[in-house]
């Protein structure tokens, strides 16, 4: 099942967060370049004191504990989100809750 999931996001392009359970740390931001038999190639980014340097990794699929995506993100305070004009009403983020008509 993860593997048919992990081809899924592959084949989507997103980025994603994975937890490598042998070595107990998270893969930030990462994309899922290829998948062959049981080896997942990844490529992400890590920022050090002074540099950011670009990765590669081969990963075996049984080393995957964990993968998590990003759905969203809201900027915090008070700044109000842009909204297409052909947004539908039903997906649009209401600041205020619409009155009910409760008598």
């Amino acid at each position: 099942m993860l593997h048919r999931k992990i081809y899924q996001i592959h084949c989507d392009g997103r980025e994603v967060w994975i937890f490598l359970r042998d070595q107990q740390r998270w893969l930030e931001r990462a994309r899922i370049l290829d998948i062959e038999g049981d080896l997942v190639t990844v490529r992400y980014e890590t920022e050090e004191e002074d540099e950011v340097c670009s990765w590669e990794e081969m990963i075996r699929l049984e080393s995957i504990g964990s993968v998590m995506q990003k759905l969203a993100a809201v900027p915090r305070g008070n700044v109000e989100p842009l909204v297409s004009e052909d947004c539908p009403d039903a997906e649009r983020i209401w600041k205020h809750q619409p009155e009910s008509n409760s008598d």
